[in-house]
C-alpha cells in the first residue's frame, strides 16, 4: 500500500528481528480482502494506543505465502501476537478498535 502507514509491512527477510523481541502484533493481510482493508485504519489506530507496550507490523500473505503457513493463517484478517518470537494468542476476522484494543489489553 502506498498511503503513509503507521504500521510496517513486514517481509520474511525482516520478520525474526521485527519480532525477536518484546510483544509484537502481526497483522496477516492481503490487498484484496476488504475486511482486511477495513481493518488497515483500526489497526493503525489502535497501535498508536499501545506505542511503547506493543510493536505492530503487517504481512502481505500474497507476497510471504511460506510466513502465513508458518503461522497456519488460512483465512484473513488474521492477527497473531507475538512474545519474544513464540505466538501467545492468534484471532481471526474483521472487530473494532475497542474489541481489538480490549483482547490486546488483556494480553500486557
Amino acid at each position: 500500500m502506498t498511503n503513509n502507514d503507521s504500521v510496517p509491512e513486514l517481509t520474511s527477510k525482516e520478520f525474526d528481528d521485527f519480532t525477536k523481541k518484546g510483544l509484537v502484533f502481526i497483522d496477516f493481510f492481503a490487498e484484496w480482502c476488504m475486511p482486511c482493508v477495513m481493518m488497515a485504519p483500526i489497526v493503525d489506530e489502535v497501535s498508536e494506543k499501545f506505542k511503547g507496550k506493543i510493536k505492530f507490523g503487517k504481512v502481505n500473505v500474497s507476497d510471504n505465502e511460506a510466513l502465513a503457513g508458518k503461522f497456519g493463517v488460512s483465512s484473513i484478517p488474521n492477527f497473531v501476537l507475538l512474545k519474544d518470537g513464540k505466538k501467545v494468542e492468534q484471532f481471526v476476522g474483521a472487530m473494532d478498535a475497542d474489541e481489538l484494543e480490549h483482547k490486546l489489553k488483556k494480553l500486557i
